[in-house]
Order: structure tokens, then C-alpha cells, then sequence
């Protein structure tokens, strides 16, 4: 058992360079992702939701191939991202356009995953179409100690009824030994436009920035990530206001929030879906300052990035260049999703008696 812990170990640790550093120093590595599933359905109706709308039940027939295949896919993104630099799949990620937990069953369970030993921690939630949120994580790496769900209570700005939308999931846990805590995301649409949507994300900041204060009411140095689909971009009031995020790490002040995608997004162009011929950065992953020191004696942030190899893109056709979708024109492409996934790494310094002992 020592010696499989150690070849384990070993495994992950890599050689990096830091920038600034005098010396090679060696670091243990995880990733920490983030994937929107675009419509991870099964094909079993519910007659208690409405998730006859989406687009696997709108098929006439080859449902259960399509469904089969779009897992397969899932799986194969999954396995890979984070798998260059930390030789492993993420440590835990966060998804959405999840129907339910039967599909992270079978997602998990996937051969391509099935020996990552994927935990699942998902609830209900009240979306009319039956679209949650959940959190994967490896339980050789991360545990959990406290999950809750977080109901999201906002109105249309004309008829003032509920508009029931995902909540917002809260996992606290250790990972590796260090405790952080997760807030997995898909925030309204901007069905009906940005404009007339906006109030809506922004209630959804509002509720993200109270489960942020709390948890720094309790500690003010947790380790707390943000992640998700936010439907908007890092310049987004929802994010610069309600969050106030920094797009530089030494601008983020105590209890403040660092948003390495905003970078990405003004300086670099990127983008993690496309409409109409626009990029747009939705998917993002954002922490707080402890996670941006420098004593890596515990893990902290490295760096950020988009998953988009090119597997991920259309090659051809009106959509060349956009993230392959699973779904479009009413039938199934054999892609992926309309988003990429984004993922930051962690790292620790791993002194050689760790590497050897036991």
C-alpha cells in the first residue's frame, strides 16, 4: 500500500518554474474546472417536469443512441481537461444543463471515468425545465464535509410571478487536506434580451455575494471558488458590481474576489460560447484572496484557462469557429456543447520526504 501511494504521488507531482522563483521547486498539482453539459437529458419523460422540451425528447427516434453517444462525449472532455500539466482529470468540477443524478450516474460511470471514482453531489431544483447544477468530485482527492442548496427568489419585471430558476450550490470540503468551499452556477438567461434580463443575473450575484459573506463571517481567509455559467461576461454589472471582481490580482482587496477570466475576455478576445458572431465569456471560475498567496505551503491559485482543443470546434459551415454543439436544427450533431470548459489549477509545494513516505 506505501508503495502504490507513493507511485500515486508521484504521478502528480511536476516540476514548474515559478516566475521571480531563484530555484526549481516542486509542486503537487490539481485542477479545479468548470463544464456547462448543454442538455444532459435522459430520455425517460418525467411527467412531474418539463424536460419534454429538451432537445434529446424532441427526437422522433435513435434516442437512446444519441443519448449513449452524448455521454461518451461528456466523459472524454471530462477525462481530459487539466490532463496535461496535472496527469489526472479534475479533482472536482462543477456542471450544469444537468437533468438529474441518473445522468451523472452514467456520466461517472463512463469507462473514461469510471476509474477516477467520481463522487456526485447534486439536489433538485425548481427550474421549470428540470436544468440543475451539481458538483463531480475524485474521492481520493476531495472530501466532503457540508453541501447545501440555495434558492434563487426572483421576479418578471412585467407579471411580477416567480421566474423558478436553478439554485446555487454550496460544497464545502477538503481537498488534499486543505478546506475550500465551491459555489457551482447557471445564472438566468438573457431570454427576452440582456437589457430586460439584466436584474435578473443580478439577483443571482446578490445571492452568490451572501453565501460568499457568510462564509467569510465565519472565516474571513476561506478558500472560496465561484464558478459557473453566469450568462454574462466578466464586465458584466453582475460581476464588477455585485461581486466586485478584480481582473488584478493585486488590486483584489481582503475579502475581495479575483476573476482571472477578465483578462481573457478584454485583453485577449476569448470566449467560451458564441451567438450571432460574438464571443462571449460566460463560463468563468473565480476565488478569493487567500487562494491568490504566495506561500504555497497550502494550495493556491497558478494559473487559469479554456479548454478548447480542437476537437471542440466546428470545422466547417456557417458555425466554423463556434464550440461543437451537441444539438442543433432539431437533431443530434455528434458534438459536444455550445460552451467550453474553463478550469484553473492548484498548486502545492511537496517537499522530497513527502514524495517518499507512505
Amino acid at each position: 500500500m506505501k508503495i502504490l501511494k507513493s507511485l500515486l504521488l508521484l504521478l502528480i507531482v511536476m516540476n514548474i518554474s515559478l516566475i521571480g522563483a531563484q530555484e526549481e521547486k516542486r509542486f503537487k498539482i490539481h485542477t479545479v474546472a468548470f463544464y456547462n453539459l448543454e442538455n444532459l437529458f435522459d430520455t425517460i419523460n418525467d411527467p412531474l417536469k418539463y424536460d419534454e422540451a429538451s432537445p434529446i425528447m424532441e427526437m422522433k427516434d435513435n434516442r437512446s443512441e444519441v443519448y449513449k453517444q452524448k455521454v461518451k462525449n461528456m466523459a472524454r472532455v471530462i477525462a481530459n481537461i487539466g490532463s496535461d500539466m496535472a496527469n489526472n482529470s479534475p479533482a472536482v468540477i462543477g456542471v450544469c444543463e444537468i437533468e438529474n443524478r441518473d445522468v451523472l450516474e452514467d456520466l461517472v460511470n463512463d469507462p473514461l471515468l469510471l476509474g477516477k471514482d467520481y463522487g456526485i453531489i447534486h439536489f433538485d431544483g425548481p427550474d421549470r425545465r428540470s436544468i440543475d447544477v451539481a458538483l463531480l468530485y475524485q474521492k481520493a482527492i476531495f472530501k466532503p464535509i457540508e453541501s447545501s442548496s440555495h434558492e434563487l427568489l426572483i421576479y418578471d419585471d412585467v407579471s411580477r410571478k416567480r421566474v423558478y430558476t436553478r439554485d446555487q450550490l454550496l460544497v464545502s470540503g477538503e481537498l488534499d487536506g486543505d478546506l475550500i468551499h465551491i459555489i457551482v452556477n447557471h445564472w438566468p438567461s438573457r431570454s427576452g434580451g440582456e437589457a430586460r434580463s439584466r436584474s435578473k443575473r443580478v439577483g443571482a450575484a446578490k445571492l452568490n455575494k451572501r453565501i460568499i459573506d457568510s462564509l467569510q463571517s465565519i472565516d474571513p481567509y476561506a478558500k472560496i471558488f465561484t464558478m459557473g455559467d453566469l450568462n454574462d461576461d466578466p464586465t458584466n454589472d453582475s460581476v464588477k458590481e455585485v461581486l466586485k471582481a478584480k481582473k488584478d490580482k493585486d488590486e483584489v482587496p481582503f475579502k475581495g474576489i479575483y476573476n482571472p477570466y477578465e483578462k481573457m475576455f478584454t485583453e485577449k478576445g476569448w470566449g467560451t460560447t458564441a451567438y450571432r458572431d460574438a464571443l462571449s465569456l460566460f463560463d468563468q471560475i473565480m476565488m478569493t484572496k487567500p487562494l491568490l498567496d504566495d506561500d504555497y505551503s497550502s494550495f493556491r491559485f497558478w494559473k487559469a484557462g479554456i479548454y478548447n482543443p480542437s476537437y471542440l470546434f466546428n470545422k466547417r459551415g456557417r458555425f466554423e469557429g463556434y464550440p461543437f454543439r451537441s444539438f442543433a436544427d432539431g437533431g443530434f450533431t455528434g458534438g459536444f456543447s455550445d460552451h467550453f470548459p474553463v478550469y484553473v489549477y492548484l498548486i502545492r509545494q511537496v517537499n522530497e520526504e513527502d514524495v517518499t513516505k507512505g
